[in-house]
């Protein structure tokens, strides 16, 4: 498709350790559009960050390796180009926002110059201009006296201007691509409804290509087109978010969606799926979903599900279908 931006197809990330084969991703498949925002949904433990991190190849080798698939971005293979090729890349056409923003700033440098020197490595700017260009973005990010943040250390902000400061850098080269690894997470609701409004208008003014990873559905509801459900290191269901919501097809998928606040219920707790994630050394045989499932039938724990087309935008891995 020519709207296509990013094409992950059959990708496959595991870590080498002593303990054995950790499949973190084990053959997943989809397409970022144009324009669009494509949320990767699931719980801890799913494959949700470290698919994130094979698309800029930013974690840990060794023990970590894609052992198998492509990552296409014009026309470029990024699980197997050079290194040289990915730093061109990184930060200045495809940008991440990281889940831990105390983390992923550094502590001994001052705000304005941690931006200033990513504008500077992407960008042909003298100091003067990647300065002002910092000002800008910071006041595109709704932080207020944005000149006097610039000289604050990353411990002399709160949690939410830490993460508008991580969006303001990720924005600081113009990206096509933005990858949001659950920026909502460690704010509070304040905060969050004001970081979804960001992303909102960055769709709205930008028309930038997202990549939002989160285990809320809710979330997905307020700011997806499409979404990928995750589980085991696989992609079980793909759909456009209202579908989704409104007709999901995978177990799993429902179980994530009963588990969402429903203030018309009058339930004493919410609901909640049984059992815990698989331990990815002792994943199921079968499908990996099988030991919670409560439609799970004799096939599933015998047999990997195939992919059935549901319509044209919608797919599930499950043999209910079948």
């Amino acid at each position: 498709m020519d709207n296509v931006i990013l094409k992950v197809s059959n990708l496959k990330t595991y870590f080498f350790t002593r303990r054995g084969i950790v499949k973190a991703v084990d053959g997943v498949d989809f397409q970022l559009r144009r324009g669009e925002c494509l949320c990767l949904v699931g719980e801890s433990g799913c494959g949700k960050t470290v698919t994130a991190l094979s698309i800029l190849r930013l974690f840990d080798s060794p023990p970590g390796k894609i052992v198998d698939g492509q990552i296409s971005y014009n026309s470029l293979d990024l699980a197997e180009c050079s290194s040289k090729q990915l730093r061109q890349i990184r930060g200045k056409d495809i940008a991440i926002v990281f889940q831990e923003a105390q983390s992923a700033l550094n502590p001994v440098l001052t705000i304005g110059d941690q931006i200033i020197e990513q504008i500077k490595l992407h960008l042909p700017l003298d100091y003067g201009k990647a300065r002002d260009r910092t000002m800008t973005l910071l006041n595109e990010m709704g932080i207020p006296s944005a000149e006097g943040v610039m000289s604050y250390y990353p411990h002399q902000l709160s949690g939410g201007m830490k993460q508008r400061v991580l969006i303001a850098m990720s924005l600081s080269c113009n990206p096509q691509i933005l990858i949001a690894d659950e920026p909502t997470t460690a704010v509070d609701v304040t905060i969050k409804a004001q970081i979804l409004d960001i992303f909102r208008e960055l769709k709205a003014r930008r028309q930038m290509s997202t990549i939002f990873i989160t285990h809320d559905l809710a979330v997905v509801a307020e700011i997806g087109d499409r979404a990928v459900v995750m589980y085991g290191g696989k992609d079980v269901e793909t759909a456009p978010v209202s579908e989704i919501i409104s007709n999901p097809k995978h177990p799993y998928t429902s179980g994530l969606i009963e588990c969402l606040p429903d203030v018309s219920k009058t339930a004493d707790r919410l609901a909640s799926i049984p059992g815990t994630t698989p331990n990815p050394l002792e994943m199921p045989q079968g499908c990996a979903f099988h030991p919670r499932c409560p439609k799970a039938m004799k096939i599933c724990k015998q047999q990997e599900p195939p992919e059935i087309i549901i319509s044209k935008e919608h797919k599930v891995s499950c043999h209910l279908y079948t």
